[in-house]
C-alpha cells in the first residue's frame, strides 16, 4: 500500500480537457471527510477558549459560589473536549489520503474593485480570466493536465503580486485554505499561502499518479518512481520558499517528514522493480537484493521517527505511523530472509571464487560475532548454519512484529492483500526454518549480525519540468511591469494638450517602454496645459503608448500640426508628500455593481470598497511670472542653433494651476477601510 496526497476529485471516469478543472461543487467523500474534520476542529478550538476563560476566571475570583460554578463549568468543557478529540482521532485514524488542500472562493466582483482600486479602469475579461484559472485549480483533473494548470496559475501568481500587491501596504483580500491534517481554515492577505498551497496541491497530484500507477509491470513501476520523486521535489521547493507558513501541513517538520515519506515510497518501488523479474537463487544476488530491502527498511524507519516527532505526531493518521511500522518489520526482515538463504542454500564449493564471497559477506555486516571473520563463516559449514539460523529466527520475529502491528489499526483490517502479504512472507521463513531445524541440536540464541544498507539506485528528488510553466501576463496592456507595478503609486491618467510650435513641441523624451518626458520647457503648451517633468505617456490620440519605444514614439508626434493632439500622462507620486484627495472617479459598472451591493465581501472578512481619488498638493503654488528661455525639443534638435539651445537652462515646472482641472480646494473622500488608505493609486 502507497501512502497518498490525496486531492478532492469527481469519478475516476471524468477527465476535462486541459486548463480545465472539475465539477468544484460537487461533495465528494473526501470533501464531506475535509468539511466534519474542520467542523470539529473549530468546536474544539471554541471549547478550549472555554476553558481558557474559566481557568482566569477561577484565578481571579475569590467568591466560594463562582468557584463552585466555574469548576462545574470546567468538569463540563473538559467532558466536551475528551468528546470532541476521541471523535477527531477516529476521523483521521480513517485516513489512508492526504487531502489537498482546499480554498474558498473568491469572488470576481471582489477582485474587480481591487484592480479598479489601482488603475482606475475596468479590465473584465482579464480577470475573467484570472478568475476562471483560480476555480479550475481548485478541482484540477487527475492527469499531467491538472499539473499543467496549477503550474500556469502558480506562474501566473508572481505577476499578479507584482501588479497588485504592495509590501507595504495591505490589500483587504483574503486568501483562506484548509489544512489537509486538521481541517482548520488560514486566512492570509498576501500571497504566500496562495502560492505554498498550489505548490502542495502539485505535489499531492504527484503522489497520486505514483500511488495509482501500475507497479505490476515495469513501465508503471518507472512511472511511480518518477512522480514520487517529483512530489518530493515540489515539497523541498516548497520548504526551502515558503518558510514562515501559518499551517500545521506546511510546517518545515511536516513537509520534512512528507519529503522522507515520498522518497521512501520511490526507494521501495525501485525495489519492486529489481524483484520484478525474479531473484535468481545465487549467493551475490540474494546477498545483493538483502541490502536493497535493508535499505527501504530503513528510510521507512526514519520516516516513523520522523511522525512520532512532537511537532507531528499530533496531527499524522494513525494509519500512517501504523504502515511505516509494518514496511519497517517488513522489509528489514525480507533482508534478513535473504541472507540467510544465501547462507543455508549456498556452501563454498572448490569451484567459487573464496576472495569474491569474502568481499560480499563482509560488506554486507556492520560487525561479526566475535572470534569470528567472514572467511571462517564461509569455510565453516556449522558456523555457516549457525549464522543462517540467527538471521531466519530475525526475520521470524519481525514479520510476527509487522502482523502484530497490523491488528493494532482498525483501519488495517480492510487491507486483505497486504495481511496476505505479511501472512505469506512470515509463512516462506517459517518453512526455511523447518528445512534446517535438527532436533538433536541444542537452541542456539545467537543474534543475527546487522545488515548494512546499500543500494545501486538511490530515489533522489527532482522538481519536475511541467512545474516551470511559460505564462503571458493577464494584464500586460497596463504596462511594462517593471514601471507599473505596486510599488509605486501613480496619479489617474491626465490629458495633455500638445501642439507644435515650428516643429517644436516643448519637451524631449527618453527611456524605452514607456517613454518619460524629460527637458521640459515651462513655457510651452503642453506644460500650462498641465505637462510635468518626470511624467510617462501612457496614450497618444487613441493609441496605447504604454510598451512603445522613444523611436516609435517620435513617429506618432512628428507630424503634429498647430492644432495638436491629445495625450495621456500619468505622474509618478513621492509616497513623503502629503496628498489630498479631490474626487471619487467611479465607473458606470462600479456604480452599477455598488449599487447592487457587491463592494461588501462576506464571510466573516472584513467589508472593502474600492475608491479612486486624484491627487493635489496644496503647498504648491501657482507662479507664472518665471520667465526661462525656451529650449528645443527632440523634434527640432540639430535645426536650429546647437549651441543656443545648449546653453538654455532646463528648470523643473512649478506651473501647477494647469496641471489640474481646478482652482478651488474640493472635500476630500475619506477611504472606508484600513486596507485602502492610499486612495491616489493609478
Amino acid at each position: 500500500m502507497g501512502f497518498l496526497l490525496g486531492v478532492f476529485f469527481l469519478a475516476d471516469s471524468f477527465f476535462l480537457p486541459v486548463f480545465q478543472g472539475c465539477n468544484p461543487f460537487a461533495q465528494t467523500g473526501r470533501s464531506k471527510l475535509q468539511n466534519t474534520r474542520a467542523s470539529l476542529n473549530q468546536q474544539i478550538i471554541k471549547q478550549m477558549r472555554m476553558r481558557a476563560g474559566a481557568e482566569n476566571l477561577l484565578k481571579a475570583t475569590s467568591n466560594s459560589k463562582v468557584k463552585e460554578m466555574v469548576l462545574l463549568e470546567l468538569s463540563y468543557v473538559n467532558s466536551n473536549l475528551q468528546l470532541l478529540m476521541s471523535e477527531l482521532e477516529g476521523l483521521n485514524s480513517s485516513v489512508e489520503l492526504l487531502n489537498a488542500k482546499k480554498n474558498l472562493y473568491l469572488h470576481a466582483d471582489f477582485f474587480f474593485f481591487f484592480f479598479l482600486s489601482f488603475y482606475g479602469k475596468t479590465f473584465e475579461d482579464e480577470i475573467a480570466d484570472f478568475m476562471d484559472l483560480r476555480q479550475a485549480c481548485r478541482t484540477p483533473s487527475r492527469s499531467e493536465a491538472g499539473v499543467e494548470l496549477l503550474a500556469k496559475y502558480y506562474s501566473h501568481l508572481p505577476l499578479i503580486e507584482s501588479r497588485f500587491f504592495s509590501p507595504t501596504r495591505q490589500t483587504g483580500i483574503f486568501f483562506t485554505w484548509y489544512d489537509s491534517f486538521t481541517g482548520v481554515p488560514l486566512c492570509q492577505q498576501n500571497l504566500s499561502l496562495e502560492k505554498a498551497s498550489i505548490l502542495f496541491n502539485m505535489a499531492a497530484l504527484y503522489s497520486q499518479f505514483g500511488t495509482r500507477a501500475n507497479r505490476q509491470t515495469l513501465t508503471g513501476l518507472e512511472e511511480a518512481v518518477s512522480s514520487f520523486q517529483k512530489a518530493a521535489g515540489v515539497l523541498n521547493n516548497l520548504k526551502e520558499t515558503f518558510t514562515h507558513t501559518p499551517s500545521y501541513d506546511m510546517s518545515p517538520a511536516m513537509l520534512s517528514m512528507l519529503i522522507r515519506l515520498m522518497l521512501a515510497q520511490a526507494q521501495e518501488c525501485l525495489f519492486e522493480k529489481i524483484a520484478l523479474p525474479g531473484i535468481r537463487n545465487q549467493f551475490y544476488s540474494l546477498m545483493k537484493v538483502a541490502q536493497e530491502a535493508a535499505k527501504v527498511s530503513e528510510i521507512y524507519d526514519q520516516v516513523h521517527q520522523c511522525m512520532i516527532q512532537t511537532p507531528v505526531k499530533d496531527n499524522v493518521p494513525f494509519f500512517w505511523s501504523t504502515m511505516s511500522q509494518i514496511k519497517t518489520n517488513h522489509y528489514r526482515s525480507m533482508a534478513h530472509y535473504f541472507v540467510a538463504s544465501a547462507l543455508l542454500d549456498h556452501q563454498l564449493g572448490p569451484g567459487d571464487d573464496e576472495d569474491k564471497q569474502e568481499k560480499t559477506l563482509s560488506q554486507v555486516y556492520d560487525s561479526l560475532p566475535e572470534g569470528c571473520t567472514a572467511l571462517d563463516i564461509l569455510k565453516n559449514k556449522d558456523e555457516r548454519q549457525r549464522i543462517g539460523k540467527a538471521h531466519i529466527r530475525r526475520a521470524i520475529f519481525g514479520h510476527e512484529e509487522a502482523l502484530r502491528i497490523y491488528g493494532l489499526c482498525k483501519n488495517t483490517n480492510n487491507l486483505e492483500v497486504l495481511q496476505e502479504i505479511l501472512k505469506a512472507s512470515h509463512q516462506r521463513s517459517v518453512n526455511k526454518q523447518s528445512e534446517n531445524e535438527n532436533e538433536e541440536e541444542f537452541t542456539d540464541y545467537l543474534e543475527a549480525p546487522k545488515i548494512i544498507s546499500k543500494t545501486e539506485h538511490k530515489a533522489e528528488m527532482e522538481f519536475p519540468a511541467a512545474a516551470k510553466v511559460k505564462v503571458i501576463d493577464f494584464f500586460q496592456r497596463l504596462g511594462p511591469q517593471s514601471v507599473f507595478s505596486a510599488k509605486q503609486r501613480w496619479t489617474a491618467p491626465r490629458t495633455i494638450r500638445v501642439r507644435s510650435d515650428d516643429r517644436d513641441l516643448g519637451f524631449t523624451l527618453k527611456g524605452d517602454s514607456p517613454v518619460q518626458v524629460v527637458s521640459l520647457d515651462p513655457l510651452c503648451a503642453a506644460a500650462a496645459d498641465g505637462l510635468k517633468e518626470g511624467d510617462y505617456i501612457v496614450a497618444v490620440g487613441d493609441t496605447e503608448c504604454k510598451w512603445m519605444s522613444v523611436s516609435d514614439m517620435m513617429r506618432l508626434l512628428k507630424d503634429i500640426d498647430e492644432e495638436g493632439i491629445d495625450i495621456q500622462v500619468v505622474s509618478m507620486m513621492d509616497n513623503s508628500t502629503a496628498m489630498v484627495c479631490k474626487a471619487l472617479v467611479l465607473s458606470n459598472v462600479f456604480r452599477e455593481r455598488l449599487s447592487a451591493g457587491f463592494a461588501t465581501f462576506c464571510g466573516n472578512l472584513p467589508k472593502t470598497y474600492s475608491m479612486i481619488c486624484l491627487a493635489y498638493n496644496e503647498d504648491d503654488k501657482n507662479s507664472k511670472s518665471r520667465k526661462v528661455a525656451k529650449k528645443s525639443s527632440f523634434l527640432s534638435w540639430g535645426l536650429k542653433n546647437k549651441m543656443k539651445s545648449a546653453s538654455t537652462l532646463s528648470l523643473p515646472t512649478a506651473d501647477k494651476a494647469g496641471a489640474l482641472p481646478w482652482n478651488k480646494p474640493c472635500p476630500t473622500f475619506p477611504s472606508s477601510s484600513s486596507y485602502n488608505n492610499d486612495s491616489g493609486l493609478y
